[in-house]
């Protein structure tokens, strides 16, 4: 029997990336996982890459009647939620000294505000022992150039797993964040004008990494199994990094 079976899952932004890297990780381990994402192009794509299994419902993170939907949904087809991946979020890079009021906002809005009432609104529906994963990230932890507004999100995240053990303890709720470092993803082409640009980038993220390299998107749905399945039954208020080293050493 697979670690996740018929345990019920949420994953925002789970149509690509890490999200999906976790989505198809968690229904090979037997669970059936409701996905989110703003296009339905994309979530008609990772519906027909996984397959049974999933659940794919169109929504925003940052609008509350689209959560309030999501949640309605996974109550009518499911009745209870075990686990949640608070997956959401953006980063566009500016120095301190251009950071722009839309980049702010939007960032904030996103990561910090979003992922907040995602995890209220899952509340209801959570089993006892349930798992509550928010995706942080080293940024949260460690000065990087570029990165004021992101890295501050990333940081509320942290803050909120840390209050959120302390509250929860009578719910048997575990709640922990999981921080990548630098992982080849879609959106690293995001990060600048050409393929060339976005190839230095990963280079140079590269030379830092103790390891030599940048992790996989199954790399951090291997930790994000960890965290949702018994085999971390006693792990919760952590902060739990694969950054190849980046922000331990």
């Amino acid at each position: 029997m697979s670690g996740l079976h018929g345990k019920v899952a949420v994953v925002t932004g789970g149509t690509s990336g890490i999200g999906l890297a976790i989505t198809q990780r968690f229904v090979k381990e037997g669970a059936h996982v409701f996905i989110t994402g703003r296009r339905q192009s994309e979530l008609d794509k990772a519906k027909a890459l996984i397959g049974d299994g999933v659940t794919a419902v169109r929504g925003d993170a940052t609008s509350t009647t689209d959560l309030d939907r999501l949640f309605e949904t996974v109550k009518a087809d499911k009745g209870v939620l075990d686990i949640l991946v608070a997956n959401s979020g953006r980063v566009e890079p500016e120095e301190f000294g251009k950071v722009t009021e839309d980049n702010f906002d939007k960032t904030f809005d996103l990561n910090a505000r979003a992922t907040l009432f995602t995890a209220q609104k899952a509340l209801p529906l959570m089993r006892q022992g349930g798992s509550i994963i928010l995706v942080g990230s080293i940024a949260g932890i460690k000065g990087m150039n570029g990165y004021s507004t992101y890295s501050a999100t990333k940081a509320a995240i942290r803050s909120y797993t840390r209050t959120w053990t302390q509250e929860f303890q009578d719910r048997g709720i575990r709640f922990n964040t999981l921080s990548p470092g630098p992982i080849d993803t879609p959106i690293m082409d995001g990060q600048a004008d050409t393929k060339a640009g976005a190839d230095a980038i990963r280079a140079a993220f590269a030379s830092v990494i103790p390891l030599g390299r940048m992790g996989q998107p199954e790399e951090v749905a291997a930790a994000a199994y960890f965290l949702a399945s018994d085999e971390s039954s006693s792990v919760t208020g952590i902060d739990l990094a694969v950054d190849g080293g980046m922000a331990q050493v």
